[in-house]
Formats: C-alpha cells, sequence, structure tokens
C-alpha cells in the first residue's frame, strides 16, 4: 500500500544571522505516519523546491550552530556565484547548499514509530535568502 501525504510549512530563512531556517519536522512526519492503516514500512520524505533540503540532526543549539557554520565554510554566501549574475536574486550559495544536502529522506518505520535514533531528528533546511512556503512531500509505504 502506498499512501501520498503533505506538510505544509513557511520558512523564513532571513530571521536569524546566517541566512538558514532550520525546522524540526519530526512530529508532522510521525503525525503523518500514525494517521495511516500501514503498520510497518518506508515514509520517503521530499521537499519541493531547488533552495531546501532534508536530513537528520540532533536538534539542540549547539549542533544547529555547527551545522550553520558548516555550510558557511563549504558554500558561502559571499562568494560569486554564476547564478547571481544572471538572476540578480542572490541565493546562488542557497541553491548550492541545498544540492549538497538532497531534497528527499527515506525513514523505515515499525508498529508506527519512526526507527531513529535517540537523538535524531528530522529537519527541513532552508537556506533561501527570502520567506519561502515550502510543501513537503511524503509517501507511506508498507503493510
Amino acid at each position: 500500500m502506498v499512501i501520498s501525504k503533505t506538510i505544509q510549512l513557511h520558512a523564513d530563512p532571513t530571521a536569524n544571522q546566517q541566512q538558514m531556517c532550520i525546522i524540526d519536522i519530526t512530529h508532522q512526519v510521525e503525525q503523518q505516519v500514525t494517521g495511516t492503516d500501514i503498520n510497518s514500512g518506508i515514509v520517503t520524505l521530499f521537499v519541493a523546491g531547488s533552495t531546501a533540503g532534508i536530513s537528520t540532526i540532533e536538534f539542540e543549539s549547539g549542533l544547529l550552530s555547527d551545522f550553520q557554520g558548516m555550510w558557511e565554510r563549504n558554500a558561502p554566501k559571499n562568494i560569486p556565484y554564476d547564478h547571481n549574475r544572471r538572476w540578480g536574486d542572490g541565493n546562488g550559495h542557497s541553491h548550492v547548499r541545498a544540492s549538497l544536502l538532497g531534497a528527499s529522506l527515506v525513514v523505515p518505520f515499525n508498529d508506527k514509530r519512526l526507527s531513529l535514533g535517540t537523538w535524531q531528528q528530522i529537519v527541513l533546511v532552508d537556506f533561501d535568502n527570502r520567506p519561502r512556503s515550502r510543501q513537503i512531500v511524503l509517501q507511506i509505504m508498507g503493510e
């Protein structure tokens, strides 16, 4: 059986100095899984958009700060991007970061419980330089 669901979110990456918004969506994913007739299987998450990604992380302030710093070291905001020259929207770094993180994630579940580690949460990471409405598509598969 395959059931498709969506999670709608508003992300504002401009709300902090890093121009990055990290949202813990674990609870919303759990709710979508428990709201089905499927007891065991996998849930695939996919964020629609080229400037956001999905991953897992321990959602605590120190690690979130480390995570944000890593992106600035690996795909800095303030270097030249051809995308910015072409479109003038200043979010070339957002596209590069999102492509490195990836737009999808697969999480197994048993007895309607996500098989996450003790300190592991599912996060949407919005890298864009302006607020966005985000849609996460879930496909819940199993028996």
